[in-house]
């Protein structure tokens, strides 16, 4: 059972604090590059079925099958399975925390479906129905949450807390994103709170049910309760540091890499397969322009030579 639990907080703990490591690094590619991409029509043909794979939904599947993973963990880390209901009398609710942590994961599991509905089976994807599936999932673990804190000793109270304070906070940020998702600084503060609710959750695991010094924490120890707030304090310094290292990467790939990757990427609107496009057509007239230039200095030199 203490397997379980700590797998429980473990693994879905790595997985968001990649997510959030993931989107850091689309956040501050966009940032720093300003990022208009290519639209793959306009790609060269021995391109085109390259970009064709960036149409899948990616994280939406990772999404799916990462939320079907840890489903199936914790039906089958229990011994007896997953019961509801006891058979004695007066019947009563089985396994409370476990039935949380499994309507989690399946929240994870809808939400890569939605995202997978707007990316590749709409004719239009709907960033407000991704966004929306989102802030709703967050909303549901919040409430989630705040019930999982009934049953819970002061330690865990404490670590529990501060992951409240958190997911509130990414809640906030996410509703906010509905009306106002352009706004870079809100993209950094969602993807600093998934760095801290992941990493935070790992922590948890390690405090909770598998402690380092092999030793549990004390409830009635002052100081245990104090070190969890300490903790949870380094953790927003290291999340700090680590999406200013993300954005500083970033920066370094972009000056030494990105000047090349824009001109190629120029060349290929500008040679776009239709001759009737804007493009082509401005090249065409920049051509002109170069030519007429050419032939009126010529034409003066002769003139210039005999003064």
């Amino acid at each position: 059972m203490g397997n379980g639990k700590f797998g429980g907080h473990f693994y879905p703990g790595l997985y968001i604090f990649f997510y959030g490591l993931h989107q850091a690094t689309v956040v501050s590619k966009d940032m720093i590059a300003n990022d208009f991409p290519v639209q793959p029509s306009y790609l060269p043909k021995n391109q085109k079925r390259c970009s064709k794979l960036w149409k899948i939904a990616f994280g939406g599947w990772l999404k799916i099958v990462t939320g079907s993973l840890l489903t199936f963990y914790v039906v089958f880390c229990l011994d007896d399975g997953m019961v509801l209901i006891s058979r004695e009398m007066p019947p009563r609710f089985m396994y409370p925390q476990e039935w949380q942590h499994l309507t989690m994961f399946i929240l994870l599991t809808l939400d890569g479906c939605v995202e997978v509905m707007s990316k590749n089976v709409l004719r239009q994807r709907c960033m407000v129905l991704e966004r929306g599936s989102m802030a709703l999932g967050i909303y549901v673990l919040l409430l989630l949450l705040l019930s999982h804190v009934q049953v819970s000793s002061k330690v865990e109270l404490q670590v529990h807390s501060l992951l409240i304070l958190v997911v509130f906070l990414l809640m906030l940020v996410l509703i906010a994103e509905l009306w106002a998702y352009r706004f870079f600084c809100l993209q950094l503060i969602k993807n600093f709170l998934f760095l801290m609710m992941g990493s935070w959750l790992m922590q948890a695991g390690f405090i909770l049910f598998r402690p380092v010094s092999g030793y549990p924490w004390k409830d009635d120890d002052i100081s245990d309760i104090m070190f969890v707030t300490t903790f949870f304090c380094w953790h927003v310094i290291t999340n700090a540091l680590c999406l200013l290292g993300v954005y500083g990467f970033s920066s370094f790939w972009h000056r030494c890499y990105s000047p090349s990757l824009k001109l190629m990427g120029s060349k290929e609107v500008l040679y776009h397969d239709s001759t009737s496009g804007t493009f082509f057509r401005l090249l065409q007239e920049a051509k002109q322009q170069d030519k007429d230039d050419h032939t009126l200095l010529l034409s003066k030199s002769p003139s210039c030579d005999r003064a």
